[in-house]
């Protein structure tokens, strides 16, 4: 659920607010994940890309594992695709070793290397041919987070890269793998698979003897609802990964405890608008709970201002002036009347000028004097844009004092917003860059 009272926390000053420092965590030999997890559409991707390049060029040697089905990591890192296997990235400077490798979560070929893995040959054949399991890897409710849990897991053991960055689903479900080994556990657990599972264990007519006694009214339920094919499909592929369940669980177990130990650090990724924000707060509070270590909170796409001192209402206020025509050049061209150069205005004593009325110039011909009302008219549409960037800082302000009075203690960095898509290893550097610069929160 969203984080209560986020609307209505008074903020906290910003000396408050502590800095996150990504260098020394890329730096730090001892980090060996690092997640990054956020609401849909807030740079989660672009971020872990450009962790990757930045550790992999400070010395790391660093797989960024890509959950998100979007292409673009791929893209930006000059890879044509990626698929369940790490591939290396060309270009990376490197030193002392560093290099990186980047993959997309397959999740259906991630469960077939598990089942061929803890299968005997002709057990694993039957599973993988069973038209429910086929169905349950490519798309079953949850299967995309355990295999999540089950790569990283497998990545973690092969002890190739000593830095493992993940990017995870967007929304919510990017914690859902946290889940995945309860949700499994339930699922192993529940009456209805254990009745699955008595004619393997029981065997030959007994069996079929308690499955029809058991289950009768069930199975004459579902086999109407669901046909009897599709029912007799989920009792041998139960009967098939009967002895491969407890591995599951055990796997995952154990990357769930490699998430809760200090090598692993989270960060929550969002950008600085109310309902990322919200998110990146449920976040929080949920890695919380999970006793998750939490590196801290990036806020990507921070806007800012060159001349800041000109307020949204003085901007305003000078354009409209300026469209009305009550205003006139102030400085005689180059030169003043005494003939000394004139004096480059700042932006707020353009803004003092504009809002001073002066009588209008009489109608001219003059091309000059045409000219010199498009300028105005160029200035004013300046002057509203400036108007308008002024309020989103204003704007984004006042969103992220209410994420830091709920949070005081996370950690954050802010990346100022660029005026395009990152789409290539350069701006990949550009990004790690501005990540691992250490800002506060702009005032």
């Amino acid at each position: 659920m969203p984080a209560p009272g986020l609307d209505a926390v008074p903020a906290p000053g910003l000396d408050a607010v502590p800095v996150l420092e990504l260098d020394p965590l890329i730096d730090d030999r001892g980090t060996r994940i690092i997640v990054c997890c956020g609401a849909g559409g807030v740079g989660k991707t672009t971020t872990a890309a450009a962790l990757g390049v930045r550790a992999a060029e400070r010395g790391r040697r660093v797989v960024v594992l890509t959950i998100d089905p979007a292409r673009r990591l791929a893209q930006s890192m000059g890879i044509d695709s990626l698929d369940n296997t790490p591939r290396k990235v060309d270009g990376i400077k490197g030193s002392d070793g560093g290099e990186l490798h980047a993959m997309m979560l397959d999740m259906k070929r991630t469960f077939d290397e598990i089942v061929e893995a803890h299968a005997e040959p002709d057990r694993a054949r039957a599973i993988l041919e069973n038209p429910f399991y086929q169905s349950l890897s490519a798309g079953f409710a949850g299967t995309q987070e355990y295999m999540a849990m089950e790569k990283l897991g497998q990545l973690r053991a092969r002890d190739e890269w000593d830095l493992i960055v993940v990017d995870t689903p967007p929304s919510r479900s990017a914690l859902d793998f946290l889940d995945a080994p309860k949700r499994l556990g339930s699922f192993l657990d529940g009456k209805f698979i254990k009745l699955l599972m008595a004619p393997a264990k029981v065997g030959g007519r007994a069996g079929m003897k308690f499955l029809n006694v058991g289950m009768s009214m069930m199975t004459g339920t579902l086999g109407k609802l669901l046909g009897g094919q599709f029912l007799k499909d989920v009792q041998t592929f139960v009967a098939a990964m009967d002895t491969m369940f407890g591995g599951f669980r055990t796997r995952a177990d154990a990357t769930y405890k490699l998430l809760q130990a200090p090598g692993t650090a989270f960060l929550v990724v969002a950008t600085p608008e109310r309902d990322a924000l919200r998110e990146a707060a449920y976040f929080v509070e949920r890695l919380a709970a999970e006793e998750m270590p939490l590196a801290g909170l990036v806020l990507n796409r921070v806007h800012g201002s060159g001349a800041a001192r000109l307020s949204a209402e003085r901007a305003r206020a000078a354009a409209e002036n300026l469209e009305e025509g009550r205003i006139v050049d102030q400085g005689g061209g180059k030169a003043d009347r005494s003939g000394s150069p004139a004096t480059e205005h700042e932006p707020f004593d353009l803004a003092t000028a504009a809002a001073t009325p002066v009588p209008e110039a009489a109608p001219t011909a003059d091309p000059a004097q045409e000219t010199d009302v498009d300028v105005r008219h160029l200035t004013a549409g300046l002057l509203r844009l400036h108007a308008e960037r002024m309020r989103v800082l204003a704007r984004e302000q006042r969103t992220r004092d209410r994420f830091t009075a709920l949070h005081p203690e996370v950690a954050v960095t802010e990346v100022a917003a660029l005026p395009g898509d990152v789409h290539d290893l350069a701006g990949l550097r550009a990004i790690g860059d501005r990540l691992t610069a250490g800002r506060r929160p702009s005032a």
